[in-house]
């Protein structure tokens, strides 16, 4: 009888000893990118949207933000996801100049990277996360286009609207939001911060899925 117990202790403790350790759940990197102009006669205006959405980001994480190479750089983290927030300070149209050194620093590929942008195409407000996706013709996705060589990373359309008349669009996007639109711009932000959230915990599909229409 001792001998069968000893048997079976053996093949118990031998079946403890393959069970696998407990492990992390797997940390990665990414790149959120707030587009804009540097200077404050550029503070608040519609084509520096993408500034103020990583400014929220930062801020809800009580993170700050340090000027750096190329611009002024944040690390912050959701849950156990780092992230790297940066606002260049290149201006806007050799964006990518700032987005390609910290990718390469950091070691960040494409899919881990997300550029939050001003567009015209949508109401004040509205957000469209993307996958990829052309430059639309805004001036700073272009220069990262160019800079990354390619346009396979993800990009958060943040609404400005297209009150203005035929010719005036440098005026418009160089302005400030009208006191309606700034009236909605903490809640908006706020949306757009956790589709940022929901990007870097799970995924493109998954943000696109819950956000772009909300």
């Amino acid at each position: 009888m001792s001998c069968l117990l000893n048997k079976i202790l053996a093949l118990f403790g031998k079946s403890k000893q393959q069970l696998p350790e407990p492990t992390e759940p797997e940390q990665m990197k990414f790149l959120v990118v707030g587009l804009g102009n540097i200077g404050a006669e550029y503070q608040g205006t519609r084509h520096n949207i993408g500034f103020t959405v990583v400014n929220a980001l930062v801020e809800q994480a009580g993170a700050t933000f340090a000027t750096q190479r190329y611009g002024d750089v944040a690390q912050m983290r959701v849950k156990n996801q780092q992230l790297l927030v940066l606002k260049p300070s290149t201006y806007m149209n050799l964006s990518g100049e700032a987005v390609r050194y910290w990718a390469q620093k950091e070691k960040i590929a494409l899919d881990h990277i997300l550029v939050v942008v001003d567009d015209i195409a949508l109401p004040f407000g509205a957000i469209r996360m993307r996958g990829k996706g052309a430059d639309g013709g805004h001036n700073g996705l272009k220069s990262i286009d160019q800079l990354l060589g390619s346009q396979q990373y993800a990009r958060l359309r943040f609404g400005v609207g297209n009150d203005f008349p035929r010719g005036a669009q440098v005026d418009y996007v160089l302005g400030h939001p009208t006191a309606e639109e700034l009236a909605i711009l903490p809640e908006r932000a706020r949306v757009a911060c956790d589709a940022i959230k929901a990007f870097c915990l799970s995924g493109i599909d998954f943000a696109m899925t819950h956000y772009n229409n909300k």
